[in-house]
């Protein structure tokens, strides 16, 4: 290919090469002669050879030496080289090169030129990569063509203005004058550069606001016009006519009309007669529409335009063009909290909306079928977002069950309705709910007194029927293990009771213990629940036993020593099994109930013996007359009896029920051994340290902090350090938002191991963000109370 080949038959060679090498090496060879073309002092075909290497560059290939060609043609008397050169700087140069800085001139001769196109390319070429330097320099010259009669130049110059104020925001004053006359023009296309400028000014400088709502009734005026207006060809798109222009202005008016009562009554009318007359049969007429519902729902709007608003988003939703359902649905979200009764209305449309094939649209509609959900509709939307459920994509499982799992948790008419929906979505995604669900349907389950054997018959089956999902086998576990003699009982009012034996139940555990599928976590409630059952049964406590043994040795070391906690149980406490299986119904046992007067019956729990000593003493004599109190550390060898509390999931620990663990087990202290300590007050930040509980050689420790102030306070962490000699484990923390005026709290526990029993230090650091400014800081915490650590 010869150096003067021309550019269409150096587009037709490169388009012709086979393979990626062979294009780079017609390319390389055409760049090189171009250089050397570029060289020579009397190159006449400088903008032919410029045109070549700018198609080059759009390929993706290095046309950087072609910078300073640029600045030579733009300086050109030639309409042709300039119009080359133009397109070169816009394309090969930006504000970070030098050679910007060196047509800062030329544009400057060239705004003034008598020829208009001259001072289009100019004013265009500005406009594209003019830096905040020549904005500076060239504003003046902007203002001055803005003022002109030409109508071409005033549009040109309209959008460079717009590009000069979002370079240099202080220089929007400049323009202010200018562009409110320039809504007195009749050109289409003045106009739209006008509501363009004026819009960029309001929205880069507030106080600007105040005097361009002076100009919405010639706003309103304009788009009357154009509503109102019969068929223009010059304008017309699809029956609308310029709907560009129309939604510039919509917008326009959104931003002068939101937070102000006159603007926004100003406008009221314009926005009905818009909604009301708008065809959108056609994507012309549906862009006007949304744009004009947007401003009606960001201005003070009147109530029966809002509504007429919600209706439009409505009917977009039945419209074929799945993006106007997409936007409409993101539109139905940000306004369903302030104009919930409007939006339920389409609310069969928004759940058909679920069926879709299209993923974005599923998805828009399953958040918006979320927020839809109250107190009024839970059943019948809980059905079609259960049916979902069974069907979605598995990228949208987690959020489907996170939101009905929400959604029965602030609007469930029942606690059976409620443990009934969880269990629903447990066995058809239970490995894709979060991890606190498994905690919080235990808690649920537990409060839940009157529903103790529907539950645990309901679970049973579901163990029995598949043990694939991990939360719904931990559930049915814990439930098992906890309520064992209420499923032996076989006696249910609410459904049918299953007919199972002491070893059906040890199979099933035994299975999902031995199972593949089962995860280390999982095995634990299932070991823990077997535990329990030596307890709650008579006939099967050695298999139990030989059960735990097993696992002694498990290669896992969590599910490993809890086996060896529950096998030191059966040696050195099995002579309390009797009174732990007399006690299992929540009441103490008597100690005038000697075993040897009173026989255990098999499975024969309903009766419990009424004790005439305080409930504290029995079970504390269950232990074998032990001095020990409340708050105090347990003395002796009972290391095991602590580590059954710890794997315990229950949380709830109170005066009036124990908390479904051993009955023996539950006269550990849940009382603090000392009063609170105030560590740290700061910034409205309040923290607070609490010895919860003391153990042999170490104490449990609770970090509580609270906010006063009246903002939320995010990012909250806290790092702890002590002496070497001292062992720190901290838990997981229970979020990092603290709520404003002291709605809630976040905790962190700590277990500190001191076995020299040497005085406890602390230092804390305390991290978060109130208002945007980030705060740290440092406690010394020397104070411990003497009963943590002696």
């Amino acid at each position: 290919m010869s150096p003067s080949v021309r550019l269409q038959e150096m587009i037709r060679v490169i388009r012709s090469a086979r393979t990626q090498c062979e294009e780079r090496g017609v390319i390389q060879r055409e760049c090189a002669a171009i250089r050397a073309q570029f060289r020579q002092a009397d190159n006449v075909g400088r903008s032919h050879n410029l045109a070549k290497l700018l198609y080059v560059h759009m390929l993706g290939y290095p046309a950087h030496f072609g910078q300073m060609e640029c600045v030579r043609l733009i300086a050109s008397p030639r309409y042709s080289e300039k119009r080359v050169g133009y397109l070169g700087a816009m394309m090969l140069l930006d504000e970070k090169q030098d050679a910007s800085l060196l047509i800062t001139n030329s544009i400057k001769n060239d705004l003034s030129h008598s020829n208009q196109y001259v001072q289009s390319l100019a004013l265009c070429t500005l406009a594209c990569m003019g830096s905040a330097e020549m904005c500076r320099d060239l504003a003046p010259e902007i203002d001055r063509l803005l003022r002109t009669s030409n109508s071409y130049i005033k549009k040109k110059a309209a959008l460079c203005a717009v590009h000069i104020v979002r370079k240099v925001p202080e220089l929007g004053e400049l323009f202010t004058t200018a562009a409110h006359s320039l809504l007195s023009e009749k050109n289409h296309g003045v106009l739209h550069g006008a509501v363009v400028l004026i819009t960029e000014l309001c929205e880069q400088n507030p106080e600007s606001l105040a005097q361009f709502r002076k100009v919405v009734p010639e706003l309103v005026h304009i788009m009357k016009g154009l509503v109102m207006s019969g068929y223009s060809p010059e304008h017309n798109v699809a029956g609308i006519s310029d709907p560009f222009l129309q939604v510039r202005i919509l917008r326009l008016l959104r931003i002068l009309g939101r937070n102000n009562d006159t603007a926004s009554d100003a406008m009221n009318d314009l926005l009905a007669q818009v909604a009301t007359n708008t065809d959108s049969s056609k994507t012309a007429g549906s862009a006007v529409l949304y744009e004009t519902v947007l401003t009606i729902m960001d201005i003070k709007s009147e109530s029966g335009l809002r509504v007429l608003a919600v209706n439009i988003l409505g009917r977009f939703l039945l419209n074929n063009d799945r993006n106007i359902r997409y936007i409409s649905m993101m539109s139905l979200q940000k306004i369903v909290q302030t104009d919930h009764n409007a939006v339920q209305r389409h609310r069969g449309t928004i759940v058909d909306c679920l069926k879709d094939p299209d993923a974005s649209v599923k998805r828009r509609a399953l958040e918006l079928s979320l927020a839809l959900v109250s107190a009024v509709n839970i059943r019948s939307m809980m059905k079609e977002l259960l049916l979902f459920l069974s069907s979605c994509p598995p990228e949208l499982r987690a959020q489907a069950a996170s939101g009905i799992f929400s959604a029965a948790e602030r609007y469930a008419p029942s606690q059976r309705w409620h443990i009934d929906t969880i269990l629903h979505v447990l066995t058809t995604a239970g490995a894709d709910v979060r991890d606190e669900t498994v905690p919080n349907l235990i808690q649920l389950i537990t409060t839940a007194n009157e529903l103790h054997s529907y539950t645990v018959h309901k679970l049973y089956r579901a163990l029995v029927a598949d043990i694939s999902q991990q939360s719904l086998v931990q559930v049915a576990c814990w439930c098992v293990g906890e309520y064992g003699d209420l499923l032996l009982r076989a006696e249910c009012d609410d459904t049918e009771p299953v007919q199972v034996t002491e070893d059906d139940v040890l199979d099933a555990l035994e299975t999902v213990l031995q199972s593949h599928m089962s995860s280390p976590a999982t095995r634990g409630f299932a070991l823990t629940a077997t535990m329990k059952l030596s307890t709650r049964i008579t006939h099967n406590v050695d298999r139990i036993r030989s059960i735990v043994s097993i696992y002694g040795s498990c290669i896992d070391l969590e599910l490993q020593q809890r086996a060896v906690e529950y096998n030191a149980l059966f040696k050195k406490y099995d002579h309390m099994r009797y009174h732990a299986r007399r006690g299992s119904k929540n009441c103490p046992v008597s100690s005038d109930d000697a075993p040897q007067s009173t026989p255990a019956q098999p499975h024969s729990l309903d009766a419990c013996p009424t004790s005439s000593s305080s409930p504290e003493g029995d079970l504390l004599d269950l232990l074998g007359g032990l001095d020990l109190m409340p708050g105090e550390g347990c003395g002796g060898d009972l290391s095991s009896v602590f580590s059954v509390l710890l794997w315990c999931p229950c949380t709830v620990c109170d005066s009036s029920a124990q908390c479904g663990l051993w009955a023996y087990v539950c006269f550990l202290p849940c009382v603090p051994l000392a009063p609170s300590l105030t560590v740290y007050e700061k910034n409205g930040v309040t923290l607070r340290l609490q010895c919860d509980r003391q153990m042999d050689t170490g104490v449990s420790i609770t970090l509580s902090a609270s906010n006063s102030t009246d903002g939320d306070i995010t990012q909250f962490n806290l790092q702890a350090a002590v002496p070497k000699c001292v062992q720190l484990q901290m838990k997981a923390p229970s979020g990092d938002v603290l709520p404003a005026r002291a709605a809630g709290q976040l905790t962190q526990a700590i277990l500190l191991k001191n076995p020299n029993k040497v005085g406890l230090r602390m230092r804390v650091r305390v991290s978060y963000c109130s208002q945007g400014t980030n705060y740290q800081d440092t406690v010394q915490i020397d104070s411990f109370p003497s009963v943590a650590w002696q």
